[in-house]
């Protein structure tokens, strides 16, 4: 069936609202039509992916974008760039890279972009409503913006989530329709001991073993116990890197699943996983890429992906203490966290104490760390997916506490179990 266009959507698409807008229309239609979209839904909003740079034809789009009159209809925020612009020379690009990297960034604020460079736009104040339409990339905000604030979208990805955000509309396919966000698979994790919960490893684990197990469909869990949203963000971020998780469900938790009937839209579920913990330890063992023991030397620790919280660094000092590190913490965080912490005094403290701040970017889409190789722990699902392909670096996946142990101690300490 042919793609249906309003007389509005149509007009765009001719050049009513100007070259740029009717290129980023004749981006979306074709993209509509590949993945067989009957029309185009209207959005509320976008958060763009796009703005990173991965080589000089990105830029070149979005320059043509700019010169072409176009700008963004809806509030959009931005994703990740490959430059710090806060700390001087945080990256280590050559000056070519590094310059178009930046024109790439200054293009997508002159198209209307709010400069957020953050790969957590849901701590940074975007909270689209539940049931909204939207278009976002970045497959942790995607998993986050779904599962956690229960608004509707699709993994978008370079460049369709800038012509998204121009026009105002995106494909209505996949999870923009009601009956895709149904949960076919129920997770039980009523086996699973209290202590595991205690953990803020616990969630990067989960996240990762659900994505290994479901790929792009839908989950409910059942017993998990309430928690916060760093928690949350943890687990949608190991979910989306290790699968294609796009949306899961927490019964009694998440906005779309206040019981099991609700969730599974009535019907009974495909599958029904009863997690245990040999389950979880297979899941965090592949965490890690390196068979390292306690006590060897380690080369850097990075936290932070997806972007820390203002939270989440105050934590980070607390249990630092006064102690310095012998080995750098990376602590990858947004500017609207940084900002927080700032007024605060922490990060100049966390300076001082050895804990290398990095905002707007992060360790695995740009070069930060001072070598190409090396032993690194992280305490994020995330980066322990995509540091050694990224960076070259091998991994240890850690707690959050043993992760700041091993930055003090300069060597691998592994105290805490989950």
């Amino acid at each position: 069936m042919p793609l249906r266009l309003t007389d509005a959507e149509r007009a765009m698409l001719d050049g009513a609202a100007g070259a740029g807008t009717a290129l980023a229309m004749r981006v979306l239609i074709k993209t509509a039509e590949l993945l067989g979209a009957r029309d185009l839904t209207p959005i509320g909003s976008a958060h763009i992916d796009g703005c990173l740079y991965h080589g000089d034809s990105g830029t070149l789009f979005a320059d043509r974008l700019v010169e072409q009159g176009a700008t963004v209809a809806v509030p959009s925020t931005l994703n990740v760039g490959s430059l710090d612009l806060i700390h001087h020379r945080r990256d280590r690009l050559d000056a070519h890279a590094a310059a178009m990297a930046r024109r790439m960034m200054q293009a997508y604020v002159a198209l209307g972009c709010r400069q957020t460079w953050t790969c957590a736009p849901y701590q940074a104040g975007h909270r689209p409503a539940p049931g909204e339409d939207v278009a976002w990339g970045e497959s942790n905000a995607v998993a986050f913006c779904n599962s956690v604030l229960g608004a509707r979208t699709n993994r978008y990805g370079d460049f369709l989530d800038i012509c998204a955000a121009i026009a105002g509309r995106a494909p209505r396919t996949g999870l923009h329709l009601p009956g895709n966000r149904h949960a076919t698979i129920a997770v039980d994790t009523s086996r699973l001991p209290a202590g595991f919960w205690a953990d803020d490893a616990a969630w990067p684990i989960l996240g990762a073993w659900l994505g290994r197990a479901v790929g792009a469909d839908v989950a409910a869990f059942t017993g998990v116990p309430r928690t916060g949203e760093d928690q949350l963000k943890a687990l949608g971020a190991a979910a989306a890197s290790s699968g294609a998780v796009g949306l899961f469900h927490i019964v009694g938790l998440t906005p779309e699943a206040p019981d099991a009937d609700t969730v599974f839209g009535g019907v009974p579920p495909v599958e029904t996983i009863t997690l245990d913990m040999a389950m979880l330890r297979d899941a965090r063992a592949r965490l890690s890429t390196s068979d390292a023991r306690p006590g060897a030397a380690i080369d850097a620790v990075a936290i932070g992906s997806p972007h820390l919280s203002a939270a989440e660094l105050r934590s980070v000092g607390h249990m630092l203490g006064e102690r310095r590190c012998a080995v750098p913490i990376y602590a990858c965080t947004g500017r609207h966290a940084l900002a927080e912490i700032r007024e605060e005094g922490w990060e100049d403290r966390l300076a001082r104490q050895g804990v290398v701040v990095v905002a707007d970017t992060c360790i695995v889409v740009t070069p930060i760390l001072p070598k190409s190789s090396g032993l690194l722990v992280t305490n994020s699902g995330k980066f322990a997916h995509y540091t050694p392909g990224n960076t070259g670096y091998d991994v240890v996946f850690a707690t959050l506490a043993d992760c700041i142990e091993s930055a003090v101690a300069g060597r691998l300490i592994m105290k805490a179990t989950a």
